[in-house]
């Protein structure tokens, strides 16, 4: 009797029944891949509001240099009455524009964080806090709803493959 076979042979000689042991090591192996599922998910949820609260510390520093890492190599971002910044090099052209005209004073809550396929996952956050208006020296209350969509790297990190977002507080008259 081999090792591994013990417990099985003990757990079957105190039911007496195969099909109640092959049915319990059954929902023993699908409770485990469920865990390792649940973990595997559940890491990568901690590794994304990770990111996000990066991110959230780089544009309230307004460090473009802070927010590249976030980023894939190809990511996009499209900020709303402008045109997508695709690529690392125009990525870093958005930013440095943006915490160029203003700075921000924000706070990121996450509402959702879902994986949706090997590798892929997205978030959908809000954030409010208040914006400066370098030019004009203005302090305005600020409030956005964000999408994110991440890509996990060959190196097993979350990075920023897309990010959208749009003002939640009524324009202007």
């Amino acid at each position: 009797m081999d090792v591994i076979d013990a417990p099985f042979l003990i757990w079957k000689s105190l039911f007496r029944s195969d099909r109640l042991v092959s049915r319990a090591g059954a929902l023993y192996i699908l409770n485990w891949d469920s865990w390792k599922v649940r973990t595997s998910v559940s890491q990568s949820r901690e590794a994304i509001a990770a990111l996000l609260a990066r991110y959230n510390d780089a544009l309230n520093a307004s460090s473009t240099d802070a927010v590249m890492p976030l980023y894939a190599e190809d990511g996009v971002f499209m900020p709303p009455y402008s045109q997508s910044a695709v690529g690392a090099a125009a990525v870093r052209k958005a930013y440095d524009a943006v915490f160029q005209a203003i700075t921000l004073n924000v706070k990121f809550t996450v509402a959702e964080i879902v994986e949706v396929g090997p590798g892929w996952a997205f978030a959908r956050t809000n954030s409010a806090g208040t914006t400066t208006d370098h030019a004009t020296g203005t302090k305005s209350s600020e409030a956005n709803q964000e999408l994110f969509l991440f890509q996990k790297g060959s190196d097993g990190a979350w990075k920023i493959a897309r990010y959208s977002f749009s003002p939640t507080n009524p324009p202007r008259r």
